[in-house]
């Protein structure tokens, strides 16, 4: 069985393709080469967790459970969650201007009901689905009477506990508008550190879950707005186009999708309609 004291942590190339190959085939991002020495780093402290001597006890331990928690554990390790409140602000601002206005228009005018479903696909720690309510209920009008709820969902649950939690530093929340940082957060602590919490107006809104964008997506929708962003980079072509294809079928006419400022689908085949670069829309 395992070995009470890690005696290696050296990672091969044909252990780094075991792991590559279980990744992949689990939630389809693609580990390149030069990320075997950040993979190897990242691991070596599930190594040390569990008491295993070397990788090839490692993969063997995750070939065995059954459970599936430590396939949780590894994705969660080796995922890179980058985030921040407001990032790519444009997006927001198309949102505010675009998506809504429209949308408290046509409710107005009975052209439509006052419904919104957002989808915040890789939603890391948080930041993005509460920028989204934040967005939403700062612009439109008596939201709590709307069908309203922006969905959130990661495959990291590290990732979600925190984003569920809705605690931020006084560093994260600096990129938040003062007066709405005022309307939305509440102080919870002020030494050593300042510490805010995300109020149960914006959480209402959001509902967070695990899901793997490669599984089944339980969710129907219509959506009107899927935000995915800087989530496709780590997928190959063919990936990022079945993926692609997904959204657009769960898109409502006129559904929005935004993807990451350093994402494109110029070389993908898809149906969406360019707006602006980073932001697509599925044809009425």
């Amino acid at each position: 069985m395992a070995s009470a004291v890690l005696q290696s942590t050296e990672l091969t190339e044909s252990q780094f393709g075991e792991i590559r190959a279980l990744v992949k085939n689990t939630c389809g991002i693609s580990l390149g080469d030069e990320k075997m020495q950040l993979v190897k780093a990242r691991l070596n402290k599930r190594l040390r967790k569990l008491s295993l001597a070397d990788y090839d006890e490692y993969i063997n331990f995750l070939r065995r459970d059954r459970t599936g928690n430590e396939l949780t554990a590894m994705l969660d390790a080796i995922s890179t969650n980058l985030t921040s409140f407001f990032r790519e602000a444009d997006h927001f601002d198309y949102l505010e201007q675009g998506i809504l206005k429209r949308k408290i228009a046509e409710a107005a005018n009975e052209k439509s009901p006052k419904r919104l479903r957002v989808w915040s696909a890789g939603c890391s720690s948080g930041e993005e689905p509460y920028s989204i309510a934040i967005v939403a209920c700062s612009s439109v009008p008596n939201l709590k009477s709307w069908d309203a709820a922006v969905l959130a969902t990661d495959l990291s649950t590290r990732m979600l506990e925190r984003a569920t939690n809705g605690v931020y530093s006084a560093e994260r929340v600096k990129t938040v508008n003062p007066q709405l940082r005022s309307r939305y957060f509440e102080c919870i602590q002020t030494r050593p550190d300042r510490l805010y919490r995300v109020n149960n107006t914006l959480r209402s809104f959001v509902h967070f879950s695990r899901l793997n964008l490669m599984g089944d997506w339980p969710m129907r929708g219509p959506f009107d707005v899927i935000f995915c962003r800087n989530v496709m980079i780590y997928f190959d072509k063919a990936t990022q186009t079945r993926l692609v294809e997904r959204f657009w079928e769960l898109l409502a006419p006129r559904g929005t999708l935004f993807i990451g400022h350093s994402e494109s689908l110029t070389s993908l085949k898809h149906r969406f309609k360019y707006v602006q670069p980073t932001v697509y829309e599925k044809a009425a």
